[in-house]
């Protein structure tokens, strides 16, 4: 095993340093890449070419100052424990002080509590838990992809408008499902005091009994379904549900199940209508995704997968913060992330000083099957800057998630969560700390007057009108 994750980590050097002929780790900057590609192959094989075209494209253009981009990858098992140790590995044995990657949620905090410990620049790629960067972050790491809330804040609009009494909830019984239906209790309640959550289903990940979940559900009666199973438990569940008929005539809600790593292996059971996150490649008319797209069929001959999209984004970003860094000093490249702003398949976005979250976005639509196939449709791009964690001062472990009537960005709160539904408190972004400091509209990108009507006087700790 240790043999065979060596064996692919010289190989990978050596092909992503093609572009400048043989050279030695003096004229290389080298990442520690580790990820559970033996685990989770849906995702992170696509995410493995889109990190292999970044590295390429980077060092055609004359690497990264001056010097070729290297990752040395290492397979994480899939577990917090065996991720630690690779972590570990890869920083003594390797001489490694930046790393980046991770799916699970559960690995993801694992490492960073690693990173913390040890003092080593960490990229989360894809883990989505938001305590990654807020109740166990630390200022070592930073994070690439939508956390928690912020998936489900972006459903959560036609989430409403469905006006649905009676939910039932169904998600993977670890770190991100868990979170995830943290999220959407907290954010539907606020909206929609008197829902009632009926049943919660929550399966061993990879362990999904999908006849008993199914009738479990239906036995509830729920009128709606928020659901956050992925991968081969999703396609259990959405066969199993489909033959007993248990989504006909009831709103469904889930979270990456428009994703192509999921919904295409769903072929033409994929459940219509759904309201879903996800990644409609083939129907996105930006210039910035067009140049992605076209570079990624040139190399590959194949379709990005929403991996693929976060494979590429974590080199560029990498790539991105080592130059601005003008070092690979861990202390400056922290400083160089936070703030950083960059553009990518999905257009401009950046890594907030606040939180060390980035704000790239994600799409929101419905599946659909044409032709045989599922795709998404009515799909929107919801842009992450307008998205984030609630949460106290002292990253305290109580979360609280809100979601505003008035049209400012979600921000960190620095209210106190005991006394009831508060407003978040604005905070400037360019501040560079989790504490912040009060921010004014202006800041937030919204007028004075159009939140007026719901904020008190006073600046710090402003509080929603009852009933607003």
């Amino acid at each position: 095993m240790k043999m065979g994750r060596v064996l692919f980590a010289a190989l990978a050097g050596t092909f992503l340093a093609a572009p400048f002929g043989p050279a030695s780790a003096q004229q290389s900057i080298r990442v520690g890449e580790l990820n559970s590609y033996k685990a989770q192959p849906a995702f992170l094989e696509p995410y493995k070419k889109g990190l292999d075209l970044a590295v390429e494209e980077v060092n055609a253009a004359g690497g990264v100052l001056g010097k070729r981009l290297e990752l040395v990858s290492r397979d994480d098992g899939g577990n917090p424990g065996d991720a630690v140790r690779v972590a570990e590995e890869l920083v003594t044995r390797e001489s490694l002080n930046m790393l980046a990657g991770t799916f699970l949620s559960n690995v993801g905090l694992a490492v960073t509590e690693f990173a913390g410990k040890n003092k080593v620049f960490f990229l989360a790629a894809e883990p989505l838990t938001d305590k990654i960067t807020w109740q166990n972050g630390n200022r070592y790491t930073f994070r690439l992809r939508s956390s928690t809330y912020m998936q489900v804040a972006m459903l959560m609009p036609d989430i409403v408008a469905a006006k649905k009494k009676r939910w039932a909830l169904v998600y993977p019984n670890f770190e991100y499902g868990q979170a995830s239906a943290a999220a959407f209790k907290e954010l539907l309640k606020s909206k929609q005091p008197d829902i009632e959550f009926v049943t919660e289903q929550a399966p061993p990940l990879g362990k999904l009994d999908a006849g008993a979940v199914v009738q479990a559900i239906d036995d509830a009666k729920p009128d709606a379904i928020f659901n956050v199973l992925f991968g081969p438990d999703l396609a259990k569940f959405v066969r199993e549900g489909n033959t007993r008929g248990v989504f006909k005539d009831r709103f469904v809600a889930s979270q990456l199940s428009g994703e192509p790593e999921y919904l295409d292996p769903l072929k033409d059971e994929a459940p219509v209508g759904w309201v879903v996150t996800g990644y409609p490649w083939y129907a996105i008319d930006t210039p910035e995704h067009k140049a992605f797209l076209s570079a990624y069929q040139k190399r590959f001959n194949d379709y990005p997968r929403l991996g693929s999209v976060v494979g590429y984004v974590t080199v560029k970003s990498l790539a991105a913060g080592i130059a601005k860094a003008g070092s690979t000093e861990t202390e400056k490249l922290i400083a160089a992330f936070s703030g950083l702003k960059l553009d990518g398949p999905f257009g401009p976005f950046s890594y907030r000083a606040i939180d060390h979250q980035a704000t790239m976005g994600a799409y929101v639509g419905k599946i659909a099957v044409k032709d045989g196939k599922p795709i998404m449709v009515d799909f929107k791009y919801v842009d992450g800057a307008w998205l984030s964690t609630s949460a106290s001062p002292h990253r305290r472990r109580r979360v609280v998630y809100v979601i505003l009537e008035c049209p400012l960005p979600l921000t960190p709160s620095l209210s106190p969560p005991e006394r009831g539904r508060r407003l978040p408190i604005g905070l400037d972004p360019n501040s560079g700390s989790p504490h912040g400091r009060p921010a004014s509209p202006e800041i937030l990108g919204a007028s004075p007057s159009a939140c007026s009507d719901h904020l008190s006087p006073s600046g710090r700790g402003r509080r929603a009108k009852r009933g607003g």
